[in-house]
């Protein structure tokens, strides 16, 4: 199991998170995910081989950036 932590940018509301959310535990491998708009950060758990680049392109097809 690895954990991440992931800076996302424009989360402005409840929704916003759960769209999030859903999109990341919509990844095979990805095990829990927990965003938090005030922090604008995204913690994430996964098995060791979930690769960054689908972690990041969940996130932006969802609508939102990530932070690098």
């Amino acid at each position: 199991m690895e954990r991440r932590t992931i800076s996302v940018t424009g989360m402005s509301c409840n929704g916003c998170e759960q769209n999030v959310e859903s999109a990341l535990q919509n990844i095979e491998g990805v095990t829990r995910v927990e965003a938090d708009r005030g922090g604008d950060t995204v913690e994430i758990v996964t098995e060791d081989d979930v690769a960054d680049d689908d972690i990041e392109a969940a996130i932006e097809n969802a609508g939102y950036d990530v932070a690098t």
